[in-house]
């Protein structure tokens, strides 16, 4: 029999990728090209040349053994020299490989964090909306979500709910920016504030608090925005880092955690965050796609066709009546439905073959996530459908 948090899970599946399989049986009846789907993160551009090439190359010329065998469970050390010099050169700071462990990804990444500091009972807090597996990985560990309600003229964060909701069992605080699914970037002095909030807390309550950055879209902006770096507002930051979206790798889960070297108790939180890499059964990251990364640091796909997809979706969308906050960063767009059931509407959807997520799966209900990492061809193709569709609820 299996466990009853498993049976849960089970039958409460992600709504998203729920999404995309039923977005493959649709592609089998009326052809790939006919269906728009606008459902999962999955990135259309295609990674780098280099990439592709840097493989070889490894494959190649390294020795097999070497190359395919296992390391210390934090990572290749050359690997993490070559991302504390990127690192460093594009933040001034003064890292080395000692704050840096190479995870499965981003989703790797946050796990480690959390398997490190969570207690049963801890809780951290979320801004709504939010990517949905967050509730999963505390759950992982036995920790409480605290949901704080988003302020939807602008999906800024709630710095008046977050302090009003902060409590003694207070351990971490997740942030993603740019967001899915809104695309908002929290502002410097925004997160100035944060930090400063978070310091009379830890004094408050007389324990860490831990701020945990999600960043697998920092590289991903729109126009004249700048995505802060989190460790230079507060000491007691960890940042996971995934190279699925700026590579376009989704599918070789490689990124990497930084533990802040001014963190308190620096030394046990790396040692106990090495640790929870092994046992959690990740081991170490892919052995190839870290030798592949720390030769390319700093590169990224073409984000071209975002900006010009954004623009293009912005554009036509807001002229058929859907509201929406544009999106600064990350490649999905937030709008809001034209009635209250988001799942219904999404639903609806289907009839032009559209695919959008509820938002109500981001604890952002009555909205739609809208994913356009997709083809070029396949936006504008899909515009006559979100019109029609527009037209469905009298939008226009």
């Amino acid at each position: 029999m299996i466990s009853q948090k498993m049976r849960y899970l089970a039958e409460n599946g992600s709504a998203i990728r729920a999404m995309f399989e039923e977005g493959k049986e649709m592609a089998a009846l009326y052809g790939k090209e006919n269906v728009y789907d606008f459902s999962l993160g999955n990135p259309n551009t295609p990674a780098p040349d280099l990439i592709r090439q840097t493989a070889i190359d490894l494959l190649e010329k390294m020795d097999p053994i070497s190359l395919h065998g296992y390391m210390s469970n934090v990572g290749y050390e050359d690997v993490r020299d070559a991302l504390a010099l990127s690192l460093n050169q594009r933040f001034g700071a003064s890292y080395d490989r000692n704050s840096l462990i190479m995870t499965v990804g981003a989703a790797g990444a946050l796990n480690v964090a959390l398997k490190t500091i969570l207690d049963p009972g801890d809780e951290v807090m979320l801004q709504a909306p939010y990517f949905g597996e967050y509730n999963n990985y505390i759950s992982n560990f036995d920790g409480v979500p605290v949901i704080i309600s988003p302020h939807e003229e602008d999906f800024s964060l709630n710095l008046a709910e977050m302090e009003e909701k902060m409590s003694p069992k207070t351990k971490a605080l997740i942030l993603n920016s740019p967001n899915n699914p809104t695309g908002a970037i929290y502002p410097a002095k925004d997160l100035k504030a944060l930090a400063e909030l978070l310091v009379q807390k830890e004094k408050e309550f007389g324990h860490a608090i831990y701020l945990i950055s999600d960043e697998p879209y920092r590289e991903i902006i729109f126009g004249d925005y700048e995505v802060p770096w989190l460790p230079d507002f507060y000491d007691n930051t960890f940042v996971g880092y995934s190279y699925s979206k700026s590579l376009s790798l989704p599918g070789e889960r490689i990124g990497y955690l930084l533990i802040n070297p001014r963190m308190e108790d620096f030394g046990s939180v790396i040692s106990a965050a090495s640790v929870a890499n092994r046992i959690l059964g990740f081991v170490n990251a892919p052995s190839l796609f870290q030798q592949v990364v720390s030769r390319a640091a700093g590169l990224t796909s073409d984000m071209g066709v975002y900006v010009r997809n954004r623009n293009t979706l912005v554009k036509a969308l807001s002229s058929y009546g859907y509201q929406m906050v544009e999106p600064k960063g990350a490649f999905y767009m937030f709008p809001k439905c034209p009635i209250p059931d988001d799942k219904e509407f999404c639903q609806a959807a289907k009839k032009y073959r559209i695919l959008i997520v509820p938002g109500s799966t981001f604890r952002g209900p009555g909205y739609f996530r809208l994913a356009f990492c997709v083809s070029e061809k396949t936006v504008k193709d899909s515009l006559e459908g979100f019109e029609k569709l527009a037209r469905d609820y009298a939008m226009i």
